[in-house]
């Protein structure tokens, strides 16, 4: 660790605890109607390391993550020039099943001594070709970074026509536990890149973070409790996990995200537990940023706003019992649904933490700003159905000027007569087939329903 980063971490922690004790632990008023959900009373003591040990084997457990990871493998498929002085890497890697994981990893072209790694999860219908894992993987490998983008099960090249923004992993499947097997999937799949990450020589294992947004904010958040090696964790359209009976376990996305939170049932006070797993990932401390729109539908505001989070942190005070940065938070006004983690108020949080090799002595500002919007209609980066308006995706003002898009068939990882070859090692299909099996059961695979 670094002694610039190591004073900082220090300063962090002791302005912390001095705050933590003058408030002594308060907290909302659990009846107010501002809290409807998440409201358990904090613990009466901290839990020790073997509680917080036994609370994350049981969850790894409960998401099929239990055991040793899956073997890597990794493949490189080529590169190609994605910007001057930022290559793009076309790789595969393991996962669950023996399946791969197609990916684009943006890299610096000189790697002036150890790098810090920025892990990419998608939201619903994203993959590794929507506009923000490209514009993330530009933005972070130009500032001196490793990027790690993939796509999600049934998205992408792991969708069995290669459609994006299909949602195959919404399909509900047959198997009392198939909801829990594809959230710990979709997880798995996180530590996995995180896994890649670390396998490159190049890579710092002190400097992890990963950048997720709306689903993909669920999967980094269960990630980053369930692995400790991830130390830094950005969130965008969510990081609102609550309780029992919660607003999680009631979502609508039963496959991906409502059954995986309803498996985790028997944590007290599950969404105060992850953080507080994150928290305590090793010597460096895991911190966590949170950037929601004020106006974000998706994420029920009117309940999960600034009051939410300050009740949620003292609750991980008390579970900590240790003086630890709080989860910071920024609401924007007028703003709704969209990925905020390459704004400035994001990256300049992150280069304070993970001290980009190609910033330094450069402020943020000085690098330029780009309207997502206007920049997607330029270049043809694509931005999903339904999020190209001002107020969600489209309006992201974005850190970086004058970047490029590369082309959809560009962020093609996998060569055609390779995937072709073996295509269920890739696809939602082969996936279903094999929890099917698992869960001793011969129904069908369902037909994913088509994209909107």
């Amino acid at each position: 660790m670094t002694y610039s980063y190591r004073f900082r971490l220090l300063l962090a922690v002791a302005i912390f605890s001095a705050v933590a004790g003058a408030q002594n632990i308060t907290r909302p008023d659990p009846t107010d109607p501002a809290h409807p959900f998440n409201t358990p009373a904090p613990v009466a003591h901290p839990a020790g390391n073997a509680q917080f040990s036994e609370w994350r084997q049981q969850a790894l457990a409960a998401l099929f993550l239990a055991g040793p990871k899956p073997e890597l493998a990794p493949r490189d498929f080529g590169t190609f020039q994605a910007m001057p002085g930022v290559v793009a890497h076309r790789v595969t890697y393991g996962t669950q099943f023996g399946m791969r994981v197609p990916a684009i990893v943006y890299r610096p072209e000189r790697a002036p001594g150890k790098l810090p790694a920025v892990i990419v999860v998608a939201g619903h219908g994203g993959d590794k070709s929507t506009w923000y894992e490209v514009y993330a993987g530009l933005l972070y490998a130009s500032a001196g970074a490793v990027v790690v983008t993939f796509d999600p099960i049934g998205e992408g090249e792991r969708n069995a026509e290669h459609l994006h923004d299909a949602r195959a992993h919404d399909t509900v499947l047959p198997g009392a536990t198939s909801p829990a097997r594809l959230g710990g999937l979709m997880i798995g799949d996180v530590s996995q890149a995180v896994s890649y990450a670390l396998s490159l020589p190049e890579v710092d294992p002190d400097r992890v973070a990963v950048l997720g947004y709306s689903m993909g904010s669920f999967h980094a958040a269960l990630a980053a409790g369930l692995d400790p090696r991830i130390h830094f964790l950005v969130l965008s359209g969510g990081g609102d996990l609550d309780g029992n009976g919660g607003s999680m376990d009631t979502n609508t996305k039963i496959m991906c995200q409502g059954g995986p939170y309803q498996a985790l049932s028997f944590l007290p006070d599950k969404g105060a537990i992850l953080y507080a797993l994150h928290q305590r990932a090793g010597e460096t401390l895991g911190e966590i940023l949170v950037l929601n729109g004020g106006e974000d539908r998706l994420v029920a505001v009117s309940h999960h706003g600034p009051s939410f989070f300050t009740d949620l942190n003292a609750r991980v005070a008390a579970l900590t019992g240790a003086a630890q940065p709080p989860m910071e938070t920024r609401f924007y006004a007028g703003v709704g649904h969209r990925p905020s983690w390459v704004n400035r108020d994001a990256a300049a949080w992150l280069n304070a933490r993970l001290l980009f090799p190609d910033w330094r002595g450069k402020s943020i500002d000085s690098l330029g700003e780009t309207h997502i919007g206007a920049w997607a209609a330029a270049t043809g980066a694509h931005i999903n159905h339904g999020y190209e308006t001002e107020k969600s995706e489209a309006g992201v003002q974005a850190v970086g000027s004058n970047f490029p898009a590369p082309a959809t068939a560009q962020l093609v990882a996998v060569p055609e007569p390779e995937w072709t070859a073996h295509q269920d090692l890739y696809t939602w299909q082969g996936w279903a087939r094999r929890t099917l099996q698992a869960e001793g059961l011969s129904d069908p695979v369902p037909t994913p329903p088509k994209p909107r």
